[in-house]
């Protein structure tokens, strides 16, 4: 998990940028938990097992897990 700050030098940036978005979640957040289980799986059944060439690439491979993962959902 990514923890940040956030003071007048980051809003200066974010007004340059206005492309990325700031969600701001409370630490205790129990679905949290659930996407870094989610992500953990991600990684470990489909970005660690291949050689990705491309970006392409991997957008595919992880839209085929999402699409393989949703066929049998399981509560985490």
């Amino acid at each position: 998990m990514y923890h940040q700050t956030f003071d007048g030098a980051d809003a200066a940036w974010l007004a340059r940028w206005p492309h990325y978005h700031v969600h701001f979640t409370p630490t205790s957040a129990s679905w949290i938990n659930q996407v870094e289980r989610w992500f953990a799986t991600l990684t470990r059944k489909q970005l660690r097992r291949g050689v990705h060439t491309s970006t392409s690439q991997l957008e595919a491979d992880i839209r085929t897990f999402i699409e393989r993962h949703n066929e049998k959902p399981k509560p985490y």
